[in-house]
Parts: C-alpha cells; sequence; structure tokens
C-alpha cells in the first residue's frame, strides 16, 4: 500500500468550551482538508508536548454519493501518552496512531478533532506539534496498468510467430541431441593413441632419423 502526507490547515489549540464555561486541561485542535475535500486516512503523527491523553474524532462523509450526510464520529478515545500525567516520561516523544487502531473506518473524513487532557496541574501549557497526516492513495489492486501492458497479444493469438517450427517439437528435438551427447561422453575412449604406434608396435617407416 502506497501513503504520502496530505496538505491541511492545523488550526491553534482551544480551550474546551461548554456552554459559557471553559473546562479546564483540556485542548481541542481541529485539522481542515484544503478545498473541502475527502480523504481516507492512513496514518497520524505527531510530536507530544505534555499531553496525557489524546481522543480523535472526526467529521465523515455518510454513504457517500446519494443522499450523503456528514456527521461526527469518536475514532480514538483516550489514548494514553504519558504513562503518569505527573511526571516527565513520555511528554515529549513521537507517536504514529495507524487506522488500525482506529473504532470507526477512516475513509471520507473531511475534518479531524484532536482533544487533548491533561489532568495533571504540574504542566501549565499542554499541545501536540509537527502534527502529519497521511493517507491512502491506492490499494495495489487499484495501480493503473499501462495501456501497452494492457494491450499484449497472447501467444497463440500473435501473427508474429506464423511460420515458426512448434515449441514442442523443437523441445522435443533438443532433448534427444542432449541425450544422444551424453551417451557419446559417456562411451569415448580415454587410451591416448600414439602418433606412431600401430597395433601397439611401430612403423619403421613413419620413423624419421636424424
Amino acid at each position: 500500500m502506497i501513503i504520502e502526507p496530505v496538505d491541511c490547515v492545523v488550526k491553534a489549540p482551544v480551550s474546551l468550551q461548554i456552554g459559557d464555561s471553559i473546562r479546564p486541561g483540556v485542548y481541542v485542535i481541529d485539522i481542515n482538508f484544503p478545498n473541502g475535500q475527502a480523504v481516507k486516512i492512513q496514518e497520524i503523527q505527531f510530536k507530544n508536548y505534555y499531553t496525557a491523553f489524546l481522543t480523535v474524532r472526526v467529521l465523515k462523509m455518510e454513504d457517500p454519493g446519494h443522499d450523503s450526510t456528514v456527521k461526527w464520529v469518536t475514532a480514538l478515545r483516550d489514548l494514553q501518552l504519558m504513562p503518569n500525567p505527573h511526571s516527565e516520561a513520555g511528554s515529549q516523544d513521537y507517536f504514529a496512531v495507524h487506522k488500525h487502531q482506529m473504532l470507526v473506518e477512516m475513509n471520507d473524513v473531511s475534518t479531524i478533532r484532536l482533544i487533548l487532557r491533561q489532568p495533571s496541574a504540574a504542566w501549565l501549557n499542554f499541545t501536540i506539534d509537527e502534527i502529519k497526516i497521511y493517507k491512502c492513495l491506492k490499494e495495489e489492486s487499484e495501480i493503473d496498468v499501462p495501456n501497452w501492458l494492457s494491450n499484449l497479444t497472447p501467444v497463440e493469438e500473435s501473427s508474429d510467430l506464423q511460420g515458426l517450427p512448434d515449441p514442442e517439437n523443437v523441445s522435443s528435438s533438443i532433448q534427444q541431441m542432449w541425450a544422444l551427447t551424453e551417451i557419446m561422453q559417456s562411451n569415448r575412449t580415454t587410451v591416448s593413441i600414439g602418433r606412431f604406434d600401430v597395433k601397439g608396435c611401430y612403423e619403421i617407416n613413419l620413423l624419421s632419423y636424424s
């Protein structure tokens, strides 16, 4: 599967407000995609800054196409980023949240809402930085096949091969030649023949004197 980062607009964190009151220890970050496009999310990457818990909500299109509607749904609930909110562990680590960790399918997402929570009063400021959204491009099975490859003619239908010998007959002949070669090599004598000897004796007329 192929993934790449998608252009997005990450808004500044704001305090969560319920009615006329602001809820302490909770910030909200909204992420929008340009031109109102809806994308299929593969992964969310970020660097933590003293956030203890993360909840992800997404605005996604239900039944895209005919009579489609948009709806807010919770994709991830209270992911623990710091083992202990009162200590430094995990406070500035990098994280990646994959789509398989989500509670819903991450298809046709138009807005992502990150809800940051820090119950400890030890940290006055907290957020997450370096946010990157990765989207799925295509499944391997959906990759376009070049026209020249899809238009190849099967061997049995190609007119360029007319008049050539049948491949099976050629293969059979080659196998027979190979077998004959093996037989000849196995029966070849290993006794060297002398230059002037005839039946184990030297022919006097073939010898030269200096």
